[in-house]
């Protein structure tokens, strides 16, 4: 960069890291960092609510910046609020515990990165502030002055390193009973000389702040707008929206579940109208959490329109704000603000769902209008099992599948006439099949397919539930029956990319494979960034029809997603042995039988429903071939 394409502006940043991060890496390397990644979380989302933006999180530390100093110090106070809740829940020598330091002052520009004097001293607040704490420095606080409810104590000038001038350090007191409290500075008059310059920079930072409210509040007609020639995948041509999840401003981890839910709820309801091209929710959650621009998610998903927003709630009330916004043009077609009481949870996302199809000007029947209602309990403690349960489910192991289950009963105890409770009791009862768990696998699958018919008696318009009772038939060999439920399925939920992912499940195994293919790309374009089992499936299906550099291309995809599904490497060395290339095969079969050293071609016979018999012996062969033992090894 050179010296004329130096770009300095004013700025409020804020610092923070880990007081003993290396001891809590020591002692827990994966607990501590999920811990970290759930902190970081809260951190971004109260640092985008409070107009900043998360400049760089490298390990465990955090850099963001912000236009305006009084909000960078009030999102440092709620972010060590927050983290304090959270940590009451852990153990003491468990509890992560940062530290934050926030400065005034000048900065560099480069791209997106920032550097230079101002960000430094923010470093080195940072390192002297107390764990949980927050210091700020002298020009931070000249500003801030009254304007926040905290109390301040002068810590003195500090000299810094590689800063030529000490740098006055204040803490802030953030008890309820220091608000405007100042502990230990020795007031100063000016010199005659000084009071010109305070005055300037007084200006100075006026005209700042100014022109930050000015871009905060600019009509959103004038922000970064989406390009068609960027996007990832050709515009549908129908109203295509992606809705982000929205952010828990609750400051309790405990409380994700409770904004995940609303978010999906309004994802399941969008996604129920035919004249809408809505994205799954597995692709909009990558952004849970990150700083990320309408523009950006607009153009790596393919759509016109992007929702976001954000949830409070405390004992009995929610707070929930929401907007849409058109990324081509940049205008807000809808906002809205709810302050409800948390019984009316379900009638605001009833509300939300409708609010947007109305604004993207889609006309519905009285039929297509009831089905974008959530409904299906007003009571609250079922909904908030049922949303725990989803949770857990999605886990796809052997603790997820029982805790999903407790939930789903006490879902179902709650509410017997709430149908979600049903659906997830199924879903756990032909998991318990596929993860190996069931005893009496038969009995399992057909409980499954009671309750699936329970949910659907209940709620006809259930599109998702009705393809995986398809499923569950299939896993039976009923195949006729299976495909049934799968094409009503997916008429019935033309947005819902799980429909069309299990539909192309039921096609492979009925040996329709090119009509697969279509099916799980159908799946793949509502869902961008799926997970590995979609690659798989499309990789199971372009290896029936002999497409192999394709089919282990889409495999390699799953496993990049999941490197150790067991699924995704038998699959692999399949293709790899039917093309020939029987080194490759035989290092899959290592890492199959690394995973599952019982692993058989028994075993895939046996849990591998092909209709078709000629689909099975080659894949079986191919497994032989491959090196995979025909009968599971005698245990040692």
């Amino acid at each position: 960069m050179t010296i004329q394409e130096v770009k300095r502006k004013l700025a409020a940043i804020l610092s923070a890291d880990v007081k003993g991060y290396s001891r809590l890496m020591g002692e827990d390397e994966v607990g501590t960092i999920q811990t970290l990644n759930a902190y970081k979380e809260l951190m971004a989302g109260l640092i985008q609510h409070h107009h900043g933006r998360v400049v760089d999180a490298p390990g465990d530390n955090v850099l963001a910046e912000f236009g305006s100093v009084v909000d960078a110090v009030q999102c440092a106070v709620e972010i060590q609020k927050g983290l304090k809740t959270r940590n009451a829940d852990l153990p003491e020598d468990r509890r992560m515990e940062f530290r934050i330091g926030v400065n005034l002052g000048d900065v560099v520009e480069e791209g997106e990165k920032i550097f230079g004097d101002g960000v430094n001293i923010a470093a080195r607040l940072e390192s002297l502030s107390e764990a949980g704490g927050v210091c700020i420095s002298g020009s931070a606080y000249d500003f801030v002055g009254k304007k926040l409810s905290l109390g301040y104590e002068y810590l003195g000038e500090h000299t810094v390193k590689n800063i030529e001038k000490p740098v006055r350090v204040y803490k802030v007191l953030m008890e309820p009973g220091a608000a405007g409290k100042v502990i230990g500075e020795k007031k100063i008059e000016p010199r005659h000389w000084q009071r010109p310059v305070l005055a300037l920079v007084v200006v100075l930072i006026l005209v700042i702040v100014a022109i930050a409210i000015w871009k905060y509040y600019t009509p959103p007609s004038k922000m970064e707008v989406a390009s068609k020639d960027k996007m990832a995948y050709p515009l549908p041509d129908m109203p295509s929206i992606a809705v982000l999840p929205f952010t828990n401003m609750s400051g309790d981890l405990q409380q994700e579940y409770f904004s995940d839910g609303i978010t999906e709820e309004i994802i399941t309801a969008l996604s129920k109208v035919p004249r809408l091209f809505v994205i799954a929710r597995n692709s909009t959650f990558t952004y849970k959490g990150k700083p990320v621009k309408v523009k950006q998610v607009a153009e790596e998903m393919g759509v016109r329109y992007v929702l976001e927003g954000s949830v409070r709630k405390t004992e009995d009330k929610v707070r929930i704000t929401t907007q849409l916004i058109d990324a081509l043009t940049g205008h807000h077609l809808w906002a809205e603000k709810y302050d409800r009481d948390l019984k009316d949870i379900f009638a605001i996302q009833d509300e939300i769902s409708f609010k947007v199809v109305t604004a993207l000007q889609v006309k519905l029947t009285d039929g297509e209008q009831a089905l974008t209602y959530a409904g299906g309990t007003k009571n609250f403690e079922a909904y908030a099992r049922y949303l725990k349960g989803a949770d857990y489910v999605k886990r796809i192991n052997k603790e997820g599948n029982l805790l999903a289950r407790k939930m789903a009963e006490e879902t179902i105890a709650l509410d017997p006439n709430y149908p979600r409770g049903y659906r997830l009791l199924a879903m756990t009862h032909w998991l318990d099949v596929r993860l190996g768990l069931s005893k009496d696998p038969k009995q399992s699958l057909t409980e499954s397919v009671r309750l699936y018919q329970k949910t659907l008696a209940m709620d006809p318009s259930d599109g998702s539930a009705r393809v995986l009772l398809g499923f569950v038939f299939t896993i039976m060999r009923q195949y006729e029956k299976g495909m049934a439920e799968a094409e009503q399925g997916v008429a019935i939920s033309p947005n819902a990319s799980i429909a069309h992912i299990y539909h192309g499940y039921i096609l492979i195994f009925n040996g329709m494979h090119k009509e697969a293919i279509e099916a799980i790309k159908k799946a793949i374009r509502l869902d961008p960034l799926p997970p590995d089992f979609y690659w798989r499936c499309l990789g199971q299906a372009y290896c029936h029809v002999g497409m192999y550099e394709e089919a282990i291309a889409a495999s390699k995809e799953a496993l990049r997603r999941y490197p150790d599904a067991i699924l995704t490497h038998v699959l692999l060395a399949q293709v790899y042995a039917l093309s020939g290339r029987e080194k490759e095969a035989r290092a899959e079969v290592e890492e199959v039988l690394r995973i599952n050293s019982r692993y058989s071609v028994e075993f895939f016979r046996s849990s591998t429903p092909y209709k078709n018999p000629a689909d099975m012996e080659l894949m079986a062969n191919a497994l032989l071939k491959a090196g995979v033992p025909k009968t599971p090894p005698d245990p040692k």
